[in-house]
This record gives structure tokens, C-alpha cells and sequence, in this order.
């Protein structure tokens, strides 16, 4: 989405005071002790959009909290495909409405591939695609980022051509835009995407959950809009860019080859979502998008503040501003974090989790690990900057007084 013209409305990041959040009782807020600032899992410091606030509250009064059915959903993204991407292509008819994205993604990938074969993906990325693939007793392959965290096309090549030749059935599971390093693919690598994966026999499925959160400066490509695509799956939600993940909705949409796919989805399924959840992410896609424009503005500026806060307080750490999401990808690998053996002998590198335990540690700021994003993770965190100005500043001041 672009985030053309200044909206009306206040910052959504300013709303809520450190005070304020602490009240909360999610994941992120609940995880670490109180004197903790917590950057970490994908949850944003915000007040629920007023246009999805009403519709829950409509809904409450009217004890409308039964099963969850319908097209309104998916409906709601195709309008707003067509507005924010130019996207007319999302056929209703061809989407299911699923628990969330990620046992959506599941789901899609029990449709075309079977227990044992692999499933490609683009390390560092996404933890739980790991943890989910491999729960469904796939095996996942990595494909690796390039250096400039863009996906290697000649790697991914090899990747297809080798699983091919092992005579096993392959999908492709892409997380566009990508977590955790922010890049958003052009339509030049997706198109290639999908001219390799046709050649190659591969099936792919496309987690598109930072969609709406792409930020100035770059387009959102559904994959889906691609030539070649017609046999491959999206995965959707609005969850992240209105912070609804503690309401249940997603939709997973097919390209008119994998309709009779898509079509083999157990009934069973539709019945994970929430009913309020599919009320709430409806109200965000229709009525929602003049908050999530002042929302995209404060992630903007918060990105740009990020870069001045690490320049002045750790300028060792490498960062490369992402193109969408909140999350940004942290190289701290030139820090130098070490740990001394307790029995006296020589400086050894920290463990794994070494950048984000010290952060934790010495700065009482919560980030996540690296390593746990598969290869090339390694020495790196992932910082989430969906928070105040005022939070923000005060976590990376903290970060550059540590040492290791």
C-alpha cells in the first residue's frame, strides 16, 4: 500500500503510554518481567482501529458469537486488492477461509504435496515455518537469501533442480513481503519465481500476512498477479497491520489451476476461524484503511528513527532498512558478543541466541534470536519498531550502553 497523501488521523504508535501497555495481557506484554522493553514477536503497540472496534462492540452487544460463514471476508480483500494493488484477480470463488495464515499454509500444503516430501524455503525467514512444516512431517529445504537478502535465483534453481532429481514431490513455501528482513519482491524476481517453480514441477504457496504493510518506497506484488502463477496458493489476513492476531480469520485464495485443489480442503476447516475474527478483519479491510495509512506513516518515520538511533548508539550493527512489515533485521555479528568459560581458559563465542540473550540481559530489552530464522541467522535479532518514538529511543539507548 502507498501511503499517498497525510492522513487525518493521530499516529496509531503514540496512542498508548508504557504504562498503558503494561496492562496488557498478550504474549508480548506478559512474557518478560515489567523492567523488560519487549521488541519481540509480531504484536504492535496500538489501540484497535476504531472502524474494527465498533463492529466487535456491534457484535458483543448483539451476542453475534456463533460460527463463523460466509464470503464477506474474502470479499473485503478483493476490494481492497483492487484498490491498495490494483489486484481484480482475487476470485472469491477460489478462496477459503482458514484458522490463520500459518495453519492455513498448512492446510494448502497437505493439498499438494505429500508426508515426506520437501518443502523450499528462503532462510534466515519465518520460525514457525519451520516448526509447522515439519510438525506435518514435511522437510524443510533451504534456499538462502542472498547477500543483499534478496532471493538468490541461481540458488533457488539449484535447490528445485536437486529435489526434482531425488523424485519427491516439492512446494515452495515464499513469505512476501519477507520475515524477518523487510524485503518486498519485485515483480521481476516473482515472475522468475513462478517461471522456475512451473519448470521444475514445484508447487507455491505464498504467505502474504505483512501484505498491507508494505511502506513508502515500495509495491506489494501479490503473487498470485504473476504470469505462471495459475497453479499456485496465497495465504492472507489482515492480523498484522491491524493487530488482530488474537482474532482468528485468514483466507487462502488459488490460481484458477488449483481451484480443484483448493476444493479438496476438508470442510472441516472453515470451522477454525473465529466468527469475531472474520466480523473484525472485514471492518479493517473495509473501513479500515484511513487508519492503516497513519499507521504506515508512523512505521515510516519509525523506521527512519531506528536508523538514526542505531547509527549514534551502535553503529557496529549492520541495518538495512526493510521495504515492509514493522520488523527490522539486525546484523550483530561485529559486536563481538562473547562469554568467558568458567573455568578460566580462553574467551568463547556466546551461544546462539549470544546478540539477543545479551540485549535481554544487560539492557532489559527483548528481542528474537537470529538463529532461531534457520540459516544465516546466526548472530543476527530481529527488532520489532511497531512501538513509540518515546519506546523506541529509549530500547536502542539502552542497547548501546552494553557492552559484551
Amino acid at each position: 500500500m502507498h501511503a499517498d497523501g497525510a492522513s487525518q488521523l493521530p499516529n496509531p504508535l503514540e496512542e498508548l503510554s508504557l504504562n498503558e501497555l503494561r496492562q496488557r495481557t498478550s504474549m508480548k506484554w506478559r512474557t518478560h518481567p515489567d523492567d523488560v522493553l519487549p521488541l519481540w514477536v509480531a504484536e504492535m503497540d496500538v489501540k484497535l482501529a476504531p472502524p474494527v472496534a465498533e463492529a466487535l462492540h456491534r457484535a458483543i452487544d448483539a451476542g453475534d458469537t456463533g460460527y463463523p460463514v460466509g464470503t464477506a471476508y474474502a470479499e473485503a480483500f478483493a476490494a481492497f486488492a483492487a484498490a491498495h494493488w490494483a489486484w481484480s484477480g482475487l476470485d472469491v470463488d477460489r478462496t477459503a477461509i482458514v484458522p490463520d495464515v500459518m495453519m492455513g499454509v498448512v492446510e494448502v500444503l497437505r493439498l499438494v504435496t505429500s508426508p515426506g516430501d520437501a518443502v523450499v524455503v528462503n532462510s534466515p525467514v519465518y520460525a514457525p515455518f519451520y516448526a509447522f512444516v515439519t510438525h506435518d512431517n514435511r522437510r524443510v529445504v533451504e534456499s538462502p537469501l542472498g547477500e543483499d537478502l534478496r532471493i538468490d535465483l541461481a540458488v533457488l534453481e539449484e535447490t528445485f533442480s536437486r529435489i526434482r532429481h531425488e523424485g519427491r514431490g516439492a512446494a515452495y513455501l515464499l513469505s512476501n513481503p519477507h520475515n524477518p528482513t523487510g524485503t518486498v519482491h519485485t515483480l521481476e524476481e516473482l515472475t522468475a519465481v513462478a517461471e522456475l517453480a512451473n519448470s521444475y514441477g514445484v508447487r507455491v504457496v505464498s504467505d502474504e500476512i505483512h501484505a498491507p504493510l508494505v511502506l513508502p518506497g515500495a509495491t506489494f506484488i501479490p503473487f498470485l498477479s504473476v504470469p505462471g502463477s495459475e497453479n499456485a496458493f496465497a495465504v492472507m489476513s489482515a492480523s498484522k497491520a491491524w493487530n488482530l492476531a488474537g482474532l482468528k480469520a485468514a483466507l487462502a485464495a488459488a490460481g484458477p489451476d488449483a481451484a480443484a485443489d483448493l476444493a479438496r480442503m476438508p470442510e472441516e476447516v472453515s470451522h477454525g476461524p473465529s466468527h469475531l475474527g472474520l466480523i473484525a478483519h472485514t471492518a479493517a479491510l473495509e473501513h479500515g484503511q484511513e487508519w492503516l495509512k497513519a499507521l504506515i506513516q508512523g512505521l515510516d518515520s519509525n523506521r527512519a528513527l531506528l536508523g538514526q538511533l542505531l547509527a549514534e548508539h551502535l553503529p557496529d550493527v549492520g541495518y538495512k532498512e526493510p521495504e515492509g512489515t514493522y520488523l527490522a533485521w539486525l546484523d550483530c555479528r561485529h559486536l563481538g558478543v562473547q562469554t568467558h568459560q568458567s573455568s578460566g581458559g580462553l574467551a568463547v563465542v556466546s551461544d546462539l541466541a549470544g546478540p539477543a540473550q545479551l540485549f535481554l540481559d544487560k539492557a532489559r530489552v527483548a528481542l528474537s534470536s537470529g538463529h532461531v530464522f534457520g540459516s544465516g541467522g546466526e548472530g543476527h535479532v530481529r527488532l520489532n519498531f511497531a512501538t513509540s518514538p518515546t519506546i523506541l529511543t529509549e530500547a536502542v539507548e539502552r542497547m548501546g550502553r552494553v557492552r559484551p
